[in-house]
């Protein structure tokens, strides 16, 4: 399927590592134009949670943009009780306050240009809040959700459309790597991090945690022309893990 993405300019936030490096590669590999956006190591250094960082990423296109992937943000395993009003701040600035002032910026600049794309990678836990991890985490993942949907009834009829994606857990470095959320867990309760991974795999119906690439595949295809009666909507690519239609 011709995906209609050969030299568009696509940029993607968090895009050197995890689902938003696969997006990266995929979109390259569609043909896209990419600029990956990262604090450091990315074709954009840039810290997307800074106040002038949609004014900054936007002139740093060298034409103007067809799709913008919101795709930075993390999360650790912390009681609610441990959280602090700086923690809950600093998850709000970066899943609530980034993708917000990109998309401000970008929008626009889509509308003016014919049209385009923006794919807000949320999570399943902005669906269902996870006990597992931090409660800010969940809380503003689920508000990017609704940011998300206030963009595309307000671009739609521009041609901007805008779309969620919400993954499970990946089986990727955010869980893996040496003290990751599987460590945080396995300290937490008491249990091993192999425990953990085991539990988390098998917890969805599909019995496993997906991979950075499935994700990428959907936001690479609301990226895409075909994507073309798809706006406002949050794509569920978590394995069955959330128990709603």
């Amino acid at each position: 399927m011709n995906l209609g993405l050969e030299g568009k300019v696509c940029v993607v936030t968090g895009g050197t590592r995890g689902i938003g490096a696969a997006s990266a590669r995929m979109l390259s590999q569609e043909g896209a134009q990419v600029l990956t956006v990262a604090r450091h190591g990315a074709d954009v250094e840039l810290d997307v949670s800074a106040p002038d960082a949609g004014e900054r990423l936007l002139a740093a296109c060298p034409e103007p943009p067809w799709a913008l992937v919101n795709n930075a943000g993390t999360s650790q395993a912390r009681a609610l009780d441990e959280l602090t009003d700086a923690d809950w701040q600093e998850q709000w600035d970066l899943h609530v306050m980034a993708p917000m002032r990109l998309m401000r910026a970008f929008a626009p600049a889509m509308a003016a240009a014919g049209g385009g794309r923006i794919v807000n990678v949320s999570s399943s836990s902005g669906r269902r809040p996870s006990r597992r991890l931090d409660a800010s985490y969940s809380v503003t993942k689920a508000a990017e959700l609704s940011l998300s949907r206030v963009f595309a009834d307000t671009f739609a009829a521009k041609g901007v459309l805008v779309n969620a994606v919400t993954p499970g857990a990946v089986d990727g470095e955010l869980w893996k790597e040496e003290g990751g959320l599987a460590d945080q867990i396995a300290a937490r309760s008491g249990s091993t991090r192999d425990e953990v991974l085991a539990a988390t795999r098998s917890s969805p119906p599909l019995g496993r945690m997906g991979t950075d690439d499935e994700v990428a595949a959907v936001v690479v295809f609301l990226c895409s022309e075909r994507a073309s009666n798809v706006t406002g909507a949050a794509w569920a690519v978590d394995g069955g893990s959330v128990p709603v239609i």
